[in-house]
């Protein structure tokens, strides 16, 4: 099969090839797991991470990808909740212990045991992966394999991100960033709060032009005045300067929901100059997400079909994974990237 590998970390600023693309055998299903032939893969911003460094360290090499939709091919001893040519998707949990207090409360995205696909184990930028069999997800006929992909990570922790907001319908949102989650956060937040206003905070014109045409209430740059005081942020940008901005701008009891694995450090000093008084004051709050779980993967698919909520895509073949990490990199989004696998007949 083909797969992009990476082989250690690199920085994105001197190397424009961190993946080399490699000729591998597919790989067997263990007990309880299926082999899964994948038609396609998001790109991730979490990718980035994992080249950079910024996430806890992958095993090397790795084949990166965990917004994975595909087939069932084969099935490992065991494994019986599909059927060969179920059509299944794959998200950031590969694993989790299944027996610690967190997943016995459903918060296996907490669990000390968590395995991550795409750094921990194989992920979906291959023609082939493997995965247990409860960590792979029905997809809703709706949705096409493309535009799938993106549901799976960047709409699930969205999901995820959004109801840990806890606003209320009525009640003023804010995202800051509008990438791939933050897109789906827009869409999803309109159709679940339909009476709440939804501002978006990014610094790139065209992403702002973006948010008005699929409906937000008012955009502006990152340091710009809005309207009125949003009741809840979500940030989901990889630097400090937009949340820090933000609580400069979120409503007394508001909270501020950082959706991301790692800031990069390059803007770290600006944490040396929050002003308490007026960023922390008044009863404000800063929540992280962490990981994603199996039930806000299945509740989100379930919302997504039944809204729907249709993602925006751009796809790429699986031999240009290198050009679509770099665009996102270079800030040159315009909702999901998502790698298209063709197989030999």
């Amino acid at each position: 099969m083909k797969a992009m590998v990476l082989n250690g970390h690199c920085d994105l600023k001197r190397e424009d090839n961190p993946l080399r693309q490699v000729e591998r055998r597919p790989p067997s299903p263990e007990d309880d797991q299926i082999l899964i032939k994948v038609s396609a893969c998001g790109v991730c911003h979490t990718e980035l991470d994992e080249i950079e460094g910024r996430t806890p360290p992958p095993r090397f090499p790795i084949i990166p990808g965990h917004q994975v939709v595909g087939r069932v091919a084969e099935s490992g001893k065991g494994a019986g909740l599909f059927k060969i040519g179920d059509r299944v998707g794959v998200a950031w949990i590969f694993s989790s212990c299944g027996r610690c207090k967190w997943c016995l409360k459903g918060q296996d995205n907490l669990c000390p045991e968590f395995r991550a696909t795409g750094r921990d184990a194989d992920g979906g930028y291959a023609e082939y992966m493997v995965v247990p069999e409860e960590s792979a997800y029905a997809i809703p006929e709706i949705f096409s394999d493309e535009e799938a992909t993106p549901l799976l990570c960047a709409g699930a922790v969205g999901y995820r991100a959004l109801k840990l907001t806890g606003i209320e319908n009525g009640q003023i949102l804010a995202l800051t960033g509008f990438g791939a989650s933050g897109h789906m956060n827009l869409l999803m937040a309109k159709a679940m709060y339909p009476a709440s206003p939804v501002f978006v905070f990014a610094r790139n014109p065209r992403e702002r032009e973006f948010a008005m045409e699929l409906g937000a209430d008012w955009s502006g740059d990152t340091e710009d005045a809005p309207p009125e005081r949003p009741d809840a942020f979500i940030d989901t940008t990889p630097v400090w300067k937009p949340p820090l901005e933000a609580l400069k701008r979120l409503a007394p009891g508001g909270r501020l929901v950082i959706n991301a694995i790692r800031k990069e450090n390059s803007d770290a000093t600006l944490l040396s100059e929050l002003d308490y008084g007026e960023a922390l004051w008044m009863e404000k709050e800063i929540k992280s997400v962490a990981n994603v779980s199996k039930t806000d993967v299945r509740q989100f698919l379930a919302l997504a079909a039944e809204v729907p909520i249709r993602p925006e895509f751009e796809t790429f073949p699986l031999r240009d994974a290198n050009k679509a990490l770099l665009q996102i990199k270079r800030g040159l989004i315009r909702g999901a990237k998502v790698l298209t696998i063709n197989h030999k007949v």
